[in-house]
């Protein structure tokens, strides 16, 4: 049974009054750099990151572009407080059971050239499974055919995922890596514990393992408040209009690759 929760578009009370709370960041007037530790370079081997040069050890997160903006803008310190405090090269026991309950992930990949997608995933509470502390799989059913995540996977493994809780916590949590793709019986012959039962009697045709770079957790403070209704839905179904239809009016418009007029002509 779902919990009777009023949608605001807002956090609770105690959390607003955790958020009004906050003291106003001061700004600096100039940007001030943070001096790099010698304990934590940047993973990336740009020679202009500013957090690389002399460094030894591990790798410290992001890349030489946010790094450089960092001190462009003076956020150098707090970025690196962030990192410090906030950011894992893997997944903690409060992580796993947050992305245990979760029933929709928000999935971010960019092919050779840098072009990306962004798309949904939902499920079940618990659709993504945690294989362990460094990866997790989300299953890949019978879609439209298009293919375009698992596409962009095939030519460049770097991917980055979002869940949000929006209906207890208010709390988001990333998770970046590198992504493969594994057939569904070969996965199943190395983790043997992955369910067979699955909701609505679909079976995933594939999954997308994810290799945990970085995780860490997304602020709470403009995530809405929503609240799970019963929905009739209609699955497995390949009909257009129960599918949405052409609800933004795109079928018959010209495009460079859709040849109306050769079509038209046809008939």
């Amino acid at each position: 049974m779902f919990p009777q929760l009023t949608p605001s578009g807002t956090a609770d009370d105690d959390l607003l009054e955790l958020e009004l709370a906050d003291p106003p960041s001061a700004r600096p007037s100039q940007p001030q750099p943070s001096p790099a530790r010698a304990d934590s370079p940047n993973r990336s081997d740009d020679p202009n990151d500013p957090f690389t040069e002399g460094h030894q050890g591990a790798a410290l997160p992001g890349s030489a572009g946010e790094h450089l903006l960092q001190c462009a803008y003076g956020t150098a310190k707090r970025a690196r407080r962030f990192y410090d405090d906030q950011v894992l090269d893997h997944l903690n026991p409060q992580m796993k059971e947050f992305i245990s309950r979760m029933e929709m992930a928000f999935v971010a990949t960019s092919d050779s050239r840098g072009e990306c997608d962004s798309s949904l995933r939902a499920g079940p509470p618990g659709f993504i499974e945690v294989l362990d502390d460094r990866h997790i799989a989300y299953p890949e059913y019978r879609g439209n055919g298009v293919l375009a995540s698992l596409g962009n996977i095939s030519e460049n493994p770097h991917i980055g995922i979002l869940m949000c809780d929006f209906v207890s916590d208010l709390i988001g949590l990333h998770v970046n890596g590198r992504a493969r793709i594994v057939e569904d019986p070969d996965l199943r012959a190395i983790h043997p514990a992955l369910p067979a039962e699955f909701d609505r009697g679909r079976t995933p045709e594939r999954w997308v393992v994810v290799q945990v770079e970085e995780s860490y957790v997304h602020c709470r403070k403009h995530i809405p408040r929503m609240a799970p209704v019963v929905r009739q839905r209609s699955w497995g179904t390949d009909d257009i209009k129960r599918k949405g239809g052409d609800y933004f009016e795109a079928k018959g418009t010209p495009r460079p690759w859709h040849r109306v007029d050769a079509e038209v002509g046809a008939g």
